[in-house]
């Protein structure tokens, strides 16, 4: 497990070293759309308006043509709320009405004798209806439909609306009720828009309304009922967002240089990482070579290897080195031995291969005259540091101690 461990470390340390070397330098620009009719998508929450409008109406009935237009004519109000989709398309809830006044035969909601008629013999009755028309319309914004989006805005804008809704009488019905009350009611309209400021619009609207002609409690000639009506009032828009950004187009270029750099920095670290994988491999053993001797004096030197970033002596090893011991006590006592330690180079900063050349000589050292009782007078110990392969191209070879004769 240590020694996964040990190069592990190895190669988190040869990639951040890396990494810290340089950095990729790169090139980022942010291009906006020229395109007038181009937008981003619009989020549910934004471009929420609402307004309310005043002014006056004409309601069209059987016989209303026969009333004096000033007194045909009442107040109207109403009130929305909307959201645009797109600088285009929106939508529109709406409350309008309030009254309307006109001429009946049938003596629904009639209000009292009508004295303006330039003839006599002839029976109709003033009639008067409270009633509200909820609608449901589209909006198409002209401007941005033939011009494009204008970002800082317009001061005027011009929109069509078209819808379907339903208009109800409010009023209590009299015993003389025909029917009618509820139609089905289709609208259109115009609004002409002003800007005052960024949120407030100021609105001019014509818009009008069919409906079914028992609406009134009147079965006559007509195919329908209607509703004429001018307004003028304000519309404030919702929100921080009062309006559509144009789409961003971002480009990234990197230096060619440091990509080529980083190129070459993964495929030494990938050598790196191959090389330790097989050092691991090598050093799952230590090794000592044979003792050859003769007249009680060592002729060969003796090789022992140590697995990376260690320098303990294994139980093998030992055994081989107490043998040893008992030629150099049974031999001259003149005779010295130089015990020297080495690293390998190619794993490890020169600092750490010089402290494990000098514990790995220390190591033999220690077993020979502690545990084998050489005397130290025969024993000198050398530190080498770090080293090349010192043989056969094996870096495995070169992580030990060599033990030989002065």
């Amino acid at each position: 497990m240590k020694y996964y461990f040990t190069f592990l470390l190895a190669v988190v340390a040869s990639l951040s070293a890396s990494a810290q070397s340089f950095e990729i330098r790169r090139d980022t620009s942010v291009t906006t759309t020229t395109d007038k009719f181009e937008v981003e998508t619009n989020r549910f929450w934004r471009n929420w308006f609402i307004g309310a409008s005043t002014g006056a109406q004409l309601y069209y009935g059987d016989h209303n043509k026969q009333m004096e237009l000033g007194d045909r004519i009442t107040p109207a109000f109403e009130f929305y709320v909307g959201k645009f989709f797109t600088p285009v398309l929106g939508l529109r809830l709406g409350i309008n009405g309030f009254k309307a006044n006109g001429l009946t035969q049938n003596g629904s909601y009639v209000v009292g004798p009508y004295d303006k008629l330039p003839w006599e013999g002839y029976w109709l009755e003033r009639q008067e209806l409270n009633f509200i028309n909820i609608s449901q319309d589209v909006g198409v914004n002209i401007q941005n439909l033939f011009s494009g989006y204008k970002p800082e805005g317009r001061f005027y804008e011009l929109i069509a609306y078209g819808g379907l809704g339903i208009m109800m009488i409010t009023k209590n019905r009299d015993k003389t009720d025909a029917g009618g009350g509820r139609e089905l009611s289709a609208n259109i309209g115009v609004t002409n828009q002003f800007r005052l400021s960024k949120a407030l619009r100021l609105t001019v609207e014509a818009r009008a309304s069919m409906i079914g002609d028992n609406f009134d409690g009147e079965n006559g000639n007509r195919l329908n009922d209607g509703n004429l009506r001018a307004l003028v009032g304000l519309k404030y828009l919702l929100g921080k967002d009062k309006g559509w950004k144009r789409p961003q187009t971002v480009e990234i270029s990197y230096n060619e240089a440091d990509i080529q750099m980083l190129r070459a920095t993964a495929q030494k670290l990938a050598k790196d990482n191959d090389q330790l994988k097989k050092q691991l491999a090598e050093s799952k053993n230590s090794t000592i070579t044979d003792i050859k001797v003769e007249n009680n004096l060592l002729v060969a030197p003796i090789l022992v290897t140590f697995k990376i970033n260690e320098s303990i002596v294994s139980n093998e090893a030992r055994v081989n080195l107490g043998f040893f011991a008992d030629i150099i006590k049974q031999g001259d006592s003149n005779i010295k031995y130089n015990i020297t330690g080495y690293a390998d180079s190619g794993t490890g900063t020169p600092q750490i291969n010089d402290r494990l050349s000098r514990e790995r000589s220390d190591a033999i050292y220690n077993v020979l005259v502690r545990e084998f009782g050489v005397s130290p007078g025969q024993l000198n110990k050398i530190y080498k540091g770090g080293v090349e392969n010192m043989y056969y191209d094996d870096p495995r070879l070169s992580r030990a101690v060599i033990v030989i004769a002065d």
